[in-house]
This record gives C-alpha cells, structure tokens and sequence, in this order.
C-alpha cells in the first residue's frame, strides 16, 4: 500500500499470553485487580520494563533489530533490545563511545518506508582530567542503520565542524548471549550450549554457539575500514579529523553467514529501497484532504510493508516486534483479510502457507489435530528442543474457520479459482476439523480445551489467562466454546459454500449452507442474554453461558450470525460510555467483573478489535457507530509515536486536552493494528468486490467529519483498475472516477 507522503517490550502475548503482569522499574509487581487464580502452571511471561525513551525497530525477513534512541543495543532498556534472527538474539550490545563517553543525542527517526535508521549524534564535553579538550557540538555523527537480509548495517558519518583539528577516541562496544527468544522474553533455562569469539584477518570478530539442538550460530561483525585495535568485544579507532574533514567508517553485522562476506553498504541500501518500491508498485494508493491521516496511513502502509516477509509460498505479514517476528496464522490470516481490498496478493501468500503447514496427525504437545491450521512456528533452540511447544504450534481455536474464511472472502474479491482449486483439499481437511476433533462433544459449537500443560489456556485471539470467565469473575473451566468463533464458522461454511458451487460441486455447497443455518439458529437459542443485551462470552464445559459485556460480541456482527434486531442492540451497546472510552471500544465494558483499563484483554482497547467491530456494523447498515469509532481511532494515532497504533493501549475514558494512555509493553510495530485505519475506510465506503460481474460497488458510503475527500488511485479488480473521488456533503457523498482502465463498472448503493 503507497500512502501519499506527509514508535515495546511486549506483555504474554500469542504463545505466551498465559500470564502477563506489569512491573514497574524498581520489578515490583502492581497488585492484580482479582486474586490470582489462574493454575500452578508453565507460563511464558514477558516481564514489563521501563525503557528510556520509545525504541525503534528495523526488519527484513527474519532478521530483526530493535535500538534505542542512540542507535545502541542492550544500554538504555533491557528486554526486547538486540539483534535477532530467527528466534535468536545475535547481538545483545552494541555501544558507541567518544573518548569512553556516550555522544550526546541531538535526534533520531525513521525514514518514511522503514528502510533506514537515522542518528544525529555530537560530542560531549571531553575533558582530561581537569583540562577541557574539546566543547561539545564539534563533530557530527551521522549513524545509518539499516537491514537487509541476514545483515544490519551501520555507517558513522563523522564530520569536524570545527576551525581546529580534532583528536578522538572512537569506541564501539559489543557482545551477544545467543539467548532464544523466550529467554528474552523471560524464559529460565538451566543449561546452554558453548560460546566461542575470535578475532579474524584484523576486521572482523565471529561470534559463534554450538546450541543444544547441535545447531550453530554465528555472529560476524565486520568493520570497514581496519580498526586501530580489533579484540572479541571492542573496535578502537584513533580519529584525526580536519576542520571541515568528513570521515565514514562502516559497520555490518551478519547472522549465520558462515565464511561469507556482506554486500558493501551503499550496495545494501541501494538493494532495500528498491525492494520496497517494487513491492508496493502495484498497489492501491489512498490519499485524503487530512493531512495527518494521511500520515497515519504512510506510516501504516510503511510497517506492514516492513512486516511483509517472503516464504516460499508467497508474500506473509509476520505478527509484530519484537515477540512475534514469525509466522501466526490467527494475526497473518486477520491482517491477510484487512489487507484484502487493496492488497488481496497477500491473502494468496498467507492461505498458501498455511495450507503447507496444515495438522495432518494428532500431536498433544503441539495441540495439533489433523486438518488444522497453524497457530505459530518457532525456529529456536527452545523450540528446537520442545523446551516450548511452539516450533510447530497449533493451538488456536479460530485459525481453522479464518483460513476457509478467507479463502472465500479471497475469491468474492478476486476470482482466482485456480488457487482456491488448489487449496480445496486444505479447505476440506479444515472443514472436516470443524465438524470433527473441533467439536468433541458434537454439540454444533467448535470448543477448544489445551491437550498438554504446556499448550496455550485460552486458545482464542483473547488468550491471556484471566480472559474467559463468568459474570461473578470465575474464570471459565472445561471445553469453552467463544462467541466470536461460532461466528467465524458460520461465515466460513457460507464463504466455502459460494466457492463449492463456483468451483460446480453443488452438492457440497447445499449441505455448507444447510449447516450454516442450523449453527445460526443454534447460536440464537446458546448465546443470546437478554439480562446484558449481548451475546455471551462465551459457553463453558458445563454450556453455561459467560454473560458478560465484551467486545466479542462485537465481532460477531463481522461474521453475520447475528440476527438483525440483536446486531442493531448490539452495535448499539457498544457505543455507550462502558464500552466507548472516546478513544476506541474496550474488551470488557466498566463495570464488569475483571474489568481492569490497564489489562491487557480485560478493559484494554485493541486497534484491530474496533476494525472488524467497524466491519460489522457495516455490514448491519449501522454507518454512524462508525463515524464515531473510526474518530476516536484517529484521534488516538495523531497522539501516538510516528502516529502508529500499536497493538494496544489502555482503555481509561478520554479526558479532554490530553491524549490516550499507552500499554507500556505493546508490540509496535503490529500487523492488524497497522492495517487497521485501512479497515476503517474500508468500512466507511462499504467497499464491495464482484470480480465475476466486474463491478465495484459502494454500499451506504459515508466519510467522518475530519475526512472531506478520499481519493483510491489504481483500485484493482481482476485485470482493470479504477480510480476513485469520494467527497463527503454533510451526511452524504459524492463519487467521481477520474480514471477507468478496462472493463469495469462502479456503482453506488444506498439501503432504504
């Protein structure tokens, strides 16, 4: 996605939302709002920290770096900060010295598409002993950052703004523990592999592991030009620098390369940026008469660019950083399908992958059953081991009924029945889980129920473990069937049935509809709580429901199940103060037991969350809930760092002249919530897709009052494309098509 041109450690999250606590900077727990009442259980915790200034990540494929405001590692915040590959940390400090001082900051940013890092750096005050050698601000350092592939790449650029010559000691630190990443996130291991470190040729250090999983992994740092003095943790230069000299010196740091050298680093550059370009070549661009929601969406479109990872099935959204730089097939499936109007590529890779990595045998351990999807993979030495279950992990409840949803949601949008034949057996294998092993008791609800200890508690996309429970606190016990799933299910078995008769097995789509039905009619009866005015939570092991307020509910309104008047009560509800912070809507209403604004699923307010709300209220012809939404949304990202939303924050009531209150430990950069505000637009215009009647229609469409105009360059459709002009008149809009290319009709529909 191109948006016109105009910031995290991370709480128990994906596989680890167990039992997730806050800790303040002296490790002093904050009291929980219940007792802790979860079971003696292995729990994989990310221990809060309070980091000095935000940090700021790169990415490229499977390497990550995550730096301080500096450009170092492992100095000002612990935690998240190193360089990681591939569920490794190669490198847990970097530190740049002046004459055995910190340079002084004078900025840092990102460049717009991500591709680079930037430094502004000065010298101190540098003295000897009681004699001041030199008076800050004489020498500019520009420090570049960037990745690509395997390697992170640095460039000091020193300059001697001065009218004397200048003398200084350059000193750049480091050191790596190889630790795995749930070691980083705060893991106990009892035993580790060997460490080694060698200087080699007088430029370069390796670093090396020989892990336990009789793996080995390498760090090598190669400096450009020769160090005055190279040791195993330390690079020396003596630098003599002329009034106006400018002097460069270079840095690449490469993961598991073995003997190879790095591309030199204006190579690399060049090679990254033009990777981006291409990637986005083809996309849908949005540009709006609001300035700073045309920023949000740059920064947006920037990070899931970022997160974008090539596998060999295709293009997939990696999760987030720094925790969840890997496969997920809940958040790449959900980002995949809030991706899908201008970026339906993306879906292909995503059901590609998956289906590769789709259950053929039971595996307790694993959670995994035959026909279902992928919750996450791990390539580290824990996962290696089965220290962790989550090498191969399938412990998600929804994944299963989101892959065939987007399988049908993919072909409505694009047409492309030679993938969707390709992916028929995996879409068979998925359905057969859903009215197999994912409903044990046959009772026509999909319930999970973790098969080992170390497996997930709650397998929904809520899973921290206090997330599921009953209207007194109690947490829910047994096979608990979640509302929002039964959801997904029913909307998959429509979707999968549009595409069984596409694909002429008629038969099989008669009985996906028939199905589909009953699990509605079913559901109504299951789910419904007219005390509250929702739907519950969820259904426990004894089918007791959990009535209680929740967002949840809210995403039932996404799939369609719900009957019309419950879904206007519903959307409705979720609007009032209890639920609507002025910011966004939470998972649990106030007043609710475990309600909790600072939790991280009980009161938080969770970007994608509002998005797929905001799709059902579309899709329930309720357009002003999401004027209000999709403002409150964009309020929150005009205070945010880079004005990216994060993956959450917390759900106290906007208080005027003040912005939103953050989760200190939100994954930032995260996929969902970066393609959120495309969602929200998406929502507003009510964009429809019919790729076999080439036609692309509006539904109801509306604007929110800080948008005048959207302009949709090169929206796509089969092989035409369109641009788009929606101008907003008070409560109502007009459309324009500046540009038509092929055989493609546009129309706008208004309920009555």
């Amino acid at each position: 996605m191109a948006a016109k041109p105009q910031k995290m450690s991370q709480s128990a999250g994906k596989a680890g939302k167990i039992a997730a606590k806050i800790t303040g900077q002296s490790g002093a727990k904050i009291a929980p709002a219940f007792p802790p009442d979860a079971p003696p259980e292995t729990t994989f915790t990310i221990t809060a920290t309070q980091p000095a200034g935000p940090p700021h990540a790169l990415k490229h494929g499977d390497t990550f770096v995550v730096l301080d405001v500096r450009g170092d590692i492992g100095t000002s915040f612990v935690g998240s900060s190193g360089l990681f590959y591939d569920d490794t940390r190669h490198l847990s400090r970097l530190e740049l010295l002046l004459n055995d001082k910190p340079p002084l900051l004078l900025g840092s940013n990102l460049r717009d598409d991500n591709t680079a890092f930037f430094v502004d750096l000065t010298n101190p005050d540098l003295i000897d002993g009681q004699r001041l050698v030199m008076e800050k601000d004489r020498v500019h350092i520009l420090r570049t950052i960037f990745i690509w592939r395997d390697t992170a790449y640095q460039r000091l650029g020193m300059r001697n703004y001065g009218d004397q010559p200048i003398d200084l000691r350059l000193t750049i630190l480091f050191e790596n523990d190889f630790a795995d990443l749930f070691e980083v996130r705060g893991s106990h291991r009892e035993r580790h592999g060997t460490a080694t470190a060698k200087v080699h040729g007088g430029n370069r250090v390796l670093l090396a592991y020989d892990g336990l999983d009789g793996k080995v992994r390498q760090t090598a740092l190669d400096f450009d030009p020769l160090p005055d003095q190279l040791k195993t943790d330390a690079a020396l230069y003596h630098v003599h620098l002329k009034p106006g000299e400018t002097r460069p010196l270079f840095l690449a740091i490469s993961c598991n390369r073995n003997d190879s050298r790095p591309v030199p680093f204006l190579r690399g550059l060049i090679a990254a940026r033009r990777e981006v370009r291409e990637a986005t070549r083809q996309r849908t661009s949005v540009e709006t008469s609001n300035d700073r929601f045309n920023e949000i969406l740059c920064r947006s479109a920037a990070d899931l660019g970022m997160l974008m990872t090539e596998t060999p099935q295709g293009r997939y959204p990696y999760a987030g950083i720094p925790w969840y730089s890997t496969t997920f097939g809940r958040d790449g499936l959900i980002t995949a399908l809030q991706m899908l109007w201008w970026s339906p590529e993306v879906a292909r890779g995503v059901l590609r992958r998956l289906a590769a990595y789709q259950a053929t045998r039971y595996d307790p351990l694993a959670d995994a059953e035959p026909g279902k999807i992928l919750h996450e993979m791990r390539g580290g030495e824990m996962a290696a081991l089965r220290e962790v279950p989550f090498g191969l992990y399938y412990g998600s409840v929804d994944s299963t009924p989101l892959f065939v949803l987007l399988a049908g949601l993919y072909t409505e949008r694009t047409g492309d029945l030679d993938t969707i034949t390709e992916l028929w057996p995996a879409i068979e294998a998925a359905l057969g889980w859903i009215d197999g092993p994912g409903d044990p008791d046959g009772d026509g609800f999909i319930e999970y129920e973790r098969a080992s200890d170390q497996g997930l508690a709650n397998q929904g996309w809520k899973d921290s473990h206090d997330a599921i429970f009953q209207a007194d606190g109690r947490l829910a016990e047994g096979a608990i069937a979640l509302v929002e799933v039964q959801g997904y299910v029913y909307a998959a078995k429509r979707m999968a049935a549009r595409c069984a008769r596409r694909l002429g097995r008629d038969l099989v789509a008669e009985r996906l509809d028939a199905e589909a039905a009953r699990l509605a009619e079913r559901f109504e009866a299951a789910f419904w709580c007219p005390d509250i005015e929702t739907y519950a939570l969820a259904l426990d092991g004894n089918k007791e429901p959990c009535r209680v307020r929740t967002s949840n509910a809210g995403q039932v309104l996404f799939t369609g199940i719900a009957a019309s008047d419950r879904a206007a009560r519903v959307a409705a509800g979720l609007l009032r103060p209890n639920f609507f912070s002025g910011w966004g809507i939470r998972t649990v209403a106030r007043g609710e037991p475990r309600f909790n604004p600072m939790s991280y699923h009980n009161g938080s307010i969770w970007p994608h969350d509002n998005a797929l709300i905001a799709l059902g209220m579309a899709r329930y012809e309720a357009k002003r809930p999401i004027e209000t939404l999709f403002g409150g949304l964009f309020s929150a990202a005009t205070y945010m760092d880079q004005r990216r939303l994060p993956e959450l924050f917390c759900g106290f009531q906007r208080q005027r002249g003040h912005g939103p209150t953050l989760y200190p430990v939100a994954c930032s950069p995260q996929a969902w919530a970066s393609a959120t505000p495309f969602t929200l637009l998406e929502a507003s215009l009510g964009l429809e897709f019919d790729p076999f009647a080439r036609e692309i229609r509006l539904r109801n469409p509306r604007l929110p009052e800080f948008l005048d105009e959207v302009t949709l360059r090169d929206l796509q459709l089969a092989s035409s494309s369109v641009d788009l002009r929606v101008r907003r008149h008070g409560h109502t809009v007009s459309l324009d098509t500046p540009r038509i290319n092929g055989d493609i009709r546009v129309s706008v529909v208004f309920s009555s």
